[in-house]
């Protein structure tokens, strides 16, 4: 299956709707996209995976590496999921204490707002 990105604003907040299959084939390109937004100046990220049917390890390393550079500048990164294999794999690897985990983009939002 293909990988789609797309992007949007919601206030401050920049969005990206993953779709698809995310491994070791099409990690590369969603490396590509969010290093495209943190350099473009997007200091909250919200990855929204609701569309996302397959996550390996290398595209986990691809949104660690994400949550890395947005802290180390100061911004914040959230990922939307609520599908439960998805979820499993964050539980797997305790990745769900690293992540801020959210339902919806809009709970996403809401906590980083609150939050900040």
């Amino acid at each position: 299956m293909e990988l789609s990105l797309a992007t949007r604003t919601v206030g401050e907040h920049t969005v990206l709707e993953v779709g698809g299959e995310v491994d070791v084939y099409t990690a590369p390109r969603l490396r590509e996209r969010l290093l495209e937004l943190i350099d473009g100046g997007a200091h909250r990220v919200v990855v929204d995976l609701g569309r996302v049917d397959f996550l390996d390890s290398t595209g986990l390393g691809v949104l660690v590496g994400a949550l890395k550079r947005l802290r180390a500048a100061g911004g914040s990164f959230a990922l939307v999921c609520d599908k439960e294999p998805l979820l499993k794999i964050f539980r797997i690897t305790a990745l769900d204490q690293v992540f801020p985990l959210h339902p919806t983009v809009d709970a996403a939002i809401a906590a980083d707002t609150t939050g900040a």
